[in-house]
């Protein structure tokens, strides 16, 4: 039986738990789910409590039902669960930034210059990574290459 653990609602974490899966690629597009009995056993939970869970995916339109079938992932599911995480994760980092930046009287502007300085090497090294190169490997993969085979001499 696995384990449901942490101060949110048992449904709010079996929803979670659910995402997760689906963000792992574990549980695919138009993949059956499983039902709110099973995920009752497995988690040792009231059928109803793991019905809320499934619909707050029904009502994300992560998870659509299929009557007499049961529950299965949309089309659309890792899409939407890509974009929601996207934007939790970046806002609480930049919450995270603005308040070191504060604590460390970096203007506005100076951040600004520096995201924008490090978002210009991002995608300088996302270019390297994509261009050709006559059948060379990047510098940094040769790097780590002589690292792992214990060539390098530091």
């Amino acid at each position: 039986m696995k384990q449901l653990e942490g101060s949110e609602p048992i449904y709010v974490q079996l929803a979670v738990w659910l995402e997760n899966e689906i963000l792992a690629g574990r549980v695919k597009p138009e993949e059956k789910i499983y039902s709110q009995y099973r995920l009752s056993e497995i988690f040792g939970i009231n059928p109803a409590t793991a019905l809320k869970g499934l619909n707050i995916l029904v009502d994300k339109e992560i998870v659509y039902k299929k009557r007499g079938l049961g529950m299965f992932v949309s089309i659309d599911a890792l899409k939407i669960l890509q974009k929601e995480h996207k934007n939790e994760v970046i806002t609480e980092q930049i919450r995270d930034l603005a308040a070191e930046a504060k604590l460390l009287e970096v203007s506005e502007e100076e951040l600004i210059r520096m995201l924008k300085k490090e978002m210009r090497k991002t995608e300088a090294s996302e270019l390297e990574k994509s261009a050709p190169m006559n059948g060379q490997r990047p510098v940094q993969s040769q790097v780590q290459n002589k690292t792992k085979k214990g060539e390098n001499h530091q």
